[in-house]
């Protein structure tokens, strides 16, 4: 008995085949092999086709199936895990109306800010435990002001993974928790934020019906079996933002646990049991996947927008062609500090942690007669895991206690000199799992179809490979965290 775990990321779908059983990853893949593009019109924006993750999903789920050499009938659950915060709208054919405007697509961000002005601070921070910002209710008022001929066409409006199961399974549904970061959820009545939609002017209607995260929420049609492999009928079972979805595949499911993830952007995410924000609204609270009616569980995340793309664009700029582990190889040799470079890497649109300014990427003190490209390399991941430990402090402050960090070993955790300078920084433990998003959804999945009884059951396999500590002695590096913090705040 398999289950099978799809994560639709920035970069790539990534597919997953977990044998139930044991717990153990038989296969794994990911399509495209090269980064899929993110469409840029003007600057600021981001957008991606969803039916481009429709066809990298397809190519994912065959070559899974292929390397695990399976039988697709033994394939008892689905779980979709997916990139955040994105906009999809659909008529009522399901066809799509325009581009998904992504998580980091910076557009709408004036349009957030002004209803968080109106609205007032205490009313939107009580209740939404957020500002409205840049986030997804905000892109649909974007389109509503600019788009107004395909807003009055829309239907219905998902989620990235919303999507996916909707191609899935014929049924448009969404969840709590993808309702909350969309910034759509009101906390306090715990039902969809009436306030916000007459704000912008949206009917409740064009929300999608609300699943559990765990649970059956749709089976697989004929037609998505015919192109995919799927035997028809397989539950959908399990769907979950991808920071939320890492923290479960972590086991990260109770207050005072924290999961990272570093990726095209970087994600610390602590669990509460608390109703906690940010006055600022620099860090956000969403649902976690495991709140209920009477056990209250909330994700604190602070996410950083340019992380593992900062990492991806040195690489093709002076990189020559080296892999992602020569360039971690070569950023070793230079001591910690980078002999003063520094980068800021805040390059990706809107960060949240900045009040959703847009500073761009900068790189400081740059002396020809010292640096060179391994400077570079070390300054890039150095920024990175400065940036991340600038919004710890803010989760710090709000009372999250981060002591240990657990990551899969995957993307920037593959930089020895990253995770060693973002435990040294933070003085967290790091821990590294032999997990990632894709299998995550997968012991979703099991979870949700009734194939696990319990939480603990969906964690076997699920094994510790890699401890990094904090160093006794790192004053070199917090003097550079100093400069660094310095020219940001000039």
């Amino acid at each position: 008995m398999y289950l099978l775990g799809l994560d639709i990321g920035t970069s790539s779908v990534k597919a997953s085949i977990v044998e139930a059983e044991n717990g153990i990853c038989v296969a794994g893949c990911f399509s495209p092999e090269t980064e899929m593009e993110i469409l840029s019109p003007k600057p600021g924006w981001a957008e991606q086709n969803p039916e481009l993750w429709w066809k990298h999903s397809i190519i994912a789920i065959h070559t899974a199936i292929q390397k695990a050499g399976i039988n697709p009938n033994e394939i008892q659950a689905i779980g979709i895990s997916y990139q955040m915060h994105g906009l999809v709208c659909v008529d009522k054919e399901m066809n799509v109306l325009r581009n998904s405007i992504i998580w980091c697509d910076s557009r709408a961000a004036d349009i957030g800010n002004s209803a968080f002005s109106e609205l007032g601070s205490e009313k939107c921070l009580s209740h939404l435990l957020n500002s409205p910002g840049n986030f997804t209710a905000s892109k649909l008022k974007w389109v509503k002001e600019n788009e107004p001929a395909v807003f009055d066409r829309i239907y219905k409006i998902m989620l990235p993974g919303d999507f996916i199961a909707a191609k899935l399974t014929g049924e448009i549904k969404t969840t709590e928790s993808g309702l909350s970061e969309g910034i759509f959820w009101d906390f306090e009545n715990r039902e969809p934020a009436d306030f916000l939609l007459k704000q912008y002017g949206f009917d409740k209607n064009i929300l999608a019906e609300t699943v559990p995260t765990f649970g059956i929420q749709g089976i697989v049609l004929g037609a998505a079996a015919e192109v995919t492999g799927l035997k028809p009928g397989t539950p959908v079972s399990y769907r979950a933002g991808d920071q939320p979805n890492n923290a479960f595949s972590l086991n990260v499911l109770n207050p005072g646990e924290i999961a990272a993830t570093a990726g095209t952007s970087g994600v610390i995410y602590g669990v509460s049991a608390l109703v906690k924000y940010d006055p600022q609204s620099r860090v956000n609270t969403f649902v976690h996947v495991n709140n209920t009616a009477t056990e209250t569980r909330n994700g604190i995340l602070l996410c950083i927008n340019g992380t593992g793309i900062l990492n991806s664009w040195v690489r093709k700029i002076a990189g020559e062609n080296l892999s992602y582990a020569q360039i971690n190889d070569i950023a070793a040799t230079v001591k910690p500090g980078s002999d003063g470079l520094i980068i800021l890497p805040f390059g990706n649109g809107a960060e949240r942690v900045l009040q959703n300014r847009e500073t761009g990427c900068s790189i400081h003190n740059l002396n020809f007669n010292i640096h060179g490209k391994a400077h570079l390399y070390r300054a890039a991941q150095e920024g990175i895991a400065f940036a991340l430990y600038y919004g710890i402090q803010i989760m710090q402050e709000m009372g999250v206690e981060i002591k240990i960090i657990r990551a899969g070993k995957a993307n920037m955790f593959l930089s020895p000199v990253f995770c060693q300078t973002l435990a040294d920084i933070s003085g967290a433990v790091i821990e590294l799992y032999n997990t990632d998003g894709a299998q995550g959804a997968a012991r979703g999945a099991g979870i949700g179809a009734g194939i696990y009884k319990d939480f603990k059951a969906a964690f076997t396999g699920l094994r510790k490979i890699e401890t990094i500590a904090p160093a006794p002695d790192n004053q070199v590096l917090n003097e550079a965290y100093q400069n660094w913090e310095k020219e940001l705040n000039k």
